[in-house]
């Protein structure tokens, strides 16, 4: 048994006060801008042949993106909590949108590099105030509500990759960019009109919850003093590490691999090798974040990460052991996708069950920077495998994701356990009323 709704009045609103249709707003939202980063890597090669500059020097662009788009999602996010998500959700778009209109104008590195970091303000915008409302909203069902929110961002560029991946063969990258720019940040705009600040519903715990629940709010600057924040974090640079790097790097290692243009049919469609790929691990990155989430919020979030942790590494060797078969390449891509994706509703949530609710877009947005540290190894793996030596790289992060998971569940477990025994005794009436000053003898 969940937890259930003491006062369903905000689940029960009407319209746009609906809870259910505030998350699929901000799951459409997300899908909007979810091609800045994971439609990013069919633009890299088409990149590289027209302006010659070096692989190296493009994938840094997509750091610089990342590093933007996580780092300022903590000012982001206290904006989400200040201002509430519309205004903030519609600057947002806007950024978005010029970044990449702007990218379809970039004749030099400056230029691009300019456009990465406008992107990622936008990109910022739109996902740290949406994850941290979807924690407002669904306080009973943090993973899952984080995980339908983090789907849009991970599946979203499923639905375009192809006609990405068309126009910039038919028309080029520059007009693709442009393109998709427009379309996307027109949409999240008029999207973020129909936002409204949220409004929780009460909530009575059962006594079935498995996982360790807060029932104290604390700020950024408190949440930052605290060891298990800092253990989270260090967990989320190690899995993250690999996950980002399959990203960004999933095109060059299939044109390395010979795969990138071969041609591959399934389900009566036949597309090159790459773009079917990069379907397929979009839909997957999509579908385990609710997935997860929901099992998260059944059994246990650290029990969820060393699943997934573990999974992820396995992938990475499997993708260094037989990768050069297309077949092998499709699904170890897929499950790569798949066990990195659900960080981005495990770790909001995880966020939310220790540190609260009430500052929970400012709080998720300072954990969210270690997606930012983990892209600064994108240009490092560029290094790493350089004359096709892709195998260093895989080792490297599967060695590291696989240690994270261990770390999860044998040495985070029983720290945030601990952590938040200790928050919910300090705070409990009782120990309220000890604080208050003895008034024996007043009259």
């Amino acid at each position: 048994m969940s937890l259930t709704i003491n006062a369903a009045r905000a689940s029960d609103s009407k319209g746009l006060k609906n809870r259910w249709a505030q998350l699929v707003i901000g799951l459409v939202c997300m899908a909007l801008v979810a091609n800045l980063q994971y439609g990013w890597t069919l633009f890299v090669q088409p990149i590289h042949d027209k302006q010659q500059w070096n692989l190296a020097s493009i994938q840094l662009a997509f750091s610089i993106f990342i590093v933007i788009e996580t780092w300022l999602v903590p000012i982001e996010g206290w904006l989400g909590d200040r201002f509430g998500p519309r205004p903030v959700v519609a600057g947002g778009a806007i950024f978005a949108g010029l970044g990449w209109v702007l990218n379809s104008y970039a004749d030099s590195l400056t230029v691009l590099y300019l456009a990465a970091a406008i992107s990622g303000i936008g990109a910022g915008c739109v996902y740290g105030t949406l994850v941290g409302n979807a924690l407002k909203w669904f306080p009973d069902r943090r993973g899952l509500a984080s995980g339908l929110t983090a789907a849009g961002f991970g599946a979203g560029a499923a639905v375009t990759v192809i006609p990405i991946a068309n126009m910039i063969q038919s028309a080029g990258y520059e007009k693709t960019f442009l393109t998709f720019g427009v379309i996307q940040g027109v949409g999240m705009f008029a999207l973020a009109m129909l936002l409204v600040r949220p409004t929780p519903p009460k909530l009575v715990a059962s006594q079935h919850v498995v996982r360790a629940t807060s029932n104290v709010d604390m700020k950024p600057s408190q949440m930052l003093k605290t060891p298990v924040f800092w253990l989270t974090y260090v967990i989320y640079v190690c899995v993250a590490a690999g996950g980002v790097m399959a990203t960004a790097q999933l095109g060059p290692i299939a044109h390395d691999y010979g795969l990138a243009t071969m041609p591959m049919t399934m389900l009566g469609v036949t597309l090159p090798l790459l773009t079917m790929v990069l379907s397929i691990d979009n839909v997957a990155n999509g579908l385990t974040r609710p997935m997860c989430g929901f099992i998260s919020d059944r059994f246990g979030r650290e029990n969820t990460m060393l699943a997934m942790f573990i999974g992820e590494g396995i992938a990475l060797i499997g993708i260094m052991q037989y990768g050069h078969n297309p077949y092998a390449f499709m699904l170890f891509a897929a499950l790569i996708f798949m066990c990195w994706g659900e960080i981005f509703s495990i770790f909001p949530a995880i966020c939310g069950d220790t540190f609260g609710s009430k500052f929970a877009s400012a709080n998720a947005g300072v954990l969210y920077t270690a997606k930012g540290a983990a892209a600064m190894l994108v240009p490092l793996a560029s290094l790493l495998a350089q004359g096709k030596q892709w195998n260093r790289v895989f080792i490297l992060t599967a060695g590291i994701s696989i240690c994270a998971g261990l770390a999860a569940k044998f040495v985070l477990a029983p720290m945030r356990s601990r952590f938040v025994n200790s928050q919910n005794k300090i705070n409990t009436p009782e120990a309220a009323i000890r604080k208050l000053p003895d008034l024996q003898g007043i009259d």
